[in-house]
C-alpha cells in the first residue's frame, strides 16, 4: 500500500512542478517596479523580509525577478507551441492528405530545415531579427514547426486510408470537413505529447538566447539573462546563478516527465492485455 502511494505521488510530481511554474508566471504579473529599480544600498545584500533570496548586483530583489523570469519563459513557451503546432500541423496534414507534388515539396522543405541544428538556426534568426521577446518567439516558431509537420504528416499517411475516411470520400464530403471531423481528432493525442516536449525545448531555447544576449533584454528579467549576469559574481554570490538555473532545470524536467507519462498512456503496447 505504501509503495503504491509512493508511485502515485511520484507520478503527480511533474504536474505539481508545471502548476508551480504557472503560478509563478501568474504572480509575475503583480511584481512592481521594485524588481526593475536599482538600489545602490542593497548591492548583493543578503535576504530579508522583502526578498528572502537576497538582492542582485544592482540591488534588485532576486525573488521578484525570478517571478518575472517565470512569466517570460511561460509566455514564450506557450506562444511558440501554439503557433508552431498550428503551422506545422496544417502543413503536415496537407502534405499527407493530398500527397503528390504537395507532399514532395513539403518533404524537401522539412529536410532542408532538419539539415541545420535547431538552436543554431534560432540563434542566427534572432541575430538577424534583433533582440526582443517577439523576435525570440518568431525565431523559435520558424524552427519549431518542423516536428509537428513531420508527426502530422506521418499520422495522416497512416489514417487517410481508414474505412471512415474512405466512406466520407465516397459520400463526397468536402476535404476540409474530412480533415476537421474525421482526421484531426485522431492525431490530437500524439500532437499533444509533441507539444509537451516543444514546451521544454522552447524554455531551454529562450534561456539560451537570453544568455547569449539575443533574447529578453535588461532590465526585463529572464532566467537566461539572470544566469549570464550572475556568472560575474559566481564566487561571491553563487545564488545569482543557481536560483534561476535550478528553476530552469526543474521546469524542463517536469515538462519532459509529463510528456513521458502522456506518451506511455497513449502507447497501447504498454497496456495489460485483457483476456
Amino acid at each position: 500500500m505504501t509503495q503504491l502511494f509512493s508511485i502515485q505521488f511520484l507520478k503527480k510530481i511533474p504536474y505539481l512542478i508545471v502548476l508551480a511554474w504557472a503560478l509563478m508566471a501568474f504572480a509575475g504579473l503583480f511584481v512592481g517596479e521594485g524588481a526593475l529599480t536599482v538600489q545602490l544600498d542593497q548591492l548583493l545584500a543578503t535576504g530579508d523580509a522583502q526578498s528572502w533570496l537576497g538582492y542582485d548586483e544592482l540591488g534588485r530583489p532576486i525573488f521578484d525577478r525570478l517571478l518575472m523570469g517565470a512569466q517570460t519563459s511561460f509566455l514564450v513557451a506557450i506562444l511558440v507551441v501554439i503557433f508552431s503546432s498550428i503551422l506545422g500541423t496544417s502543413i503536415g496534414i496537407a502534405s499527407g492528405y493530398y500527397g503528390g507534388w504537395v507532399d514532395r515539396i513539403v518533404t524537401k522543405v522539412i529536410d532542408v530545415f532538419l539539415a541545420f541544428p535547431g538552436l543554431l538556426l534560432a540563434i542566427a534568426l534572432a541575430a538577424i531579427l534583433g533582440p526582443g521577446i517577439e523576435n525570440v518567439v518568431l525565431a523559435l516558431v520558424t524552427v519549431g514547426w518542423v516536428g509537428y509537420a513531420r508527426l502530422a504528416r506521418a499520422q495522416t499517411l497512416s489514417l487517410r486510408h481508414r474505412e471512415h475516411i474512405l466512406a466520407a470520400r465516397a459520400f463526397a464530403v468536402p476535404g476540409y470537413l474530412i480533415v476537421f471531423r474525421h482526421l484531426l481528432p485522431l492525431i490530437l493525442a500524439p500532437l499533444g505529447v509533441e507539444a509537451t516536449f516543444g514546451i521544454a525545448g522552447a524554455v531551454i531555447s529562450e534561456a539560451g538566447l537570453s544568455f547569449l544576449g539575443l533574447g529578453v533584454q535588461p532590465p526585463d528579467a529572464s532566467w537566461g539573462n539572470m544566469i549570464r549576469e550572475g556568472t560575474r559574481y559566481l564566487l561571491v554570490a553563487p545564488h545569482l546563478v543557481w536560483a534561476p538555473g535550478l528553476l530552469l532545470m526543474l521546469v524542463v524536467l517536469g515538462v519532459n516527465l509529463l510528456g513521458d507519462q502522456w506518451r506511455d498512456k497513449l502507447d497501447v503496447r504498454s497496456r495489460p492485455r485483457q483476456v
